[in-house]
């Protein structure tokens, strides 16, 4: 007879923590650093307080975004349009979302995955990933150096593949993973 571990029953603590011991450790390898060379420890620090007074903001921002996206935005919303029966509809908000998105890709992930979690489909979180490659205020520079016909093909095939990435995305996350790597072996 299996009895559950004392683990199992901790349930929401063990990540916190895990944070205090990553913590720790990241405070005792600055600790040791700074005996070792304290010079280029403080320069460490100094670069990484100046990174993180750089990222706040937009960590903000993301937070702000996440708190009014949970606020109007609710799971039935995100079934109809970006849900598993969306279809063509869904592939287009997503792949018009990752076109006009704005920021550093990172910002975008916990929203993802809340969204994810209230039923977006994996196929539209791979293609709004994917056609964060096609940058609108760039189009013009790649026109200047690149052409009108090379930018427009170029700008298609990424908007195609990202709907196609998608879709060969949720393929292998549905189970169909198994089935390939029994044919590789």
């Amino acid at each position: 007879m299996m009895t559950s571990s004392p683990q199992k029953k901790k349930g929401k603590k063990q990540p916190v923590a895990s944070l205090f011991i990553f913590l720790a450790v990241v405070a005792a390898l600055y600790g040791l650093a700074f005996l070792l060379a304290p010079e280029r420890s403080i320069h460490a620090l100094h670069f990484g307080l100046k990174m993180l007074s750089r990222l706040a903001p937009i960590l903000m921002l993301v937070c702000l975004l996440m708190f009014l996206l949970n606020l109007f935005i609710k799971p039935d919303w995100i079934q109809k349009h970006v849900g598993h029966d969306s279809g063509l509809k869904g592939f287009l908000i997503a792949i018009v979302s990752g076109i006009i998105s704005m920021g550093p890709i990172y910002a975008w992930y916990g929203m993802l995955k809340d969204f994810h979690k209230k039923g977006m489909r994996p196929a539209l979180v791979a293609a709004f990933l994917y056609s964060r490659s096609v940058k609108l205020p760039l189009l013009p520079l790649m026109v200047y150096y690149f052409g009108t016909v090379y930018t427009l093909v170029l700008s298609f095939y990424l908007v195609l593949f990202s709907a196609a990435n998608g879709l060969l995305t949720e393929w292998l996350a549905s189970g169909k993973k198994a089935e390939i790597a029994r044919r590789i072996d």
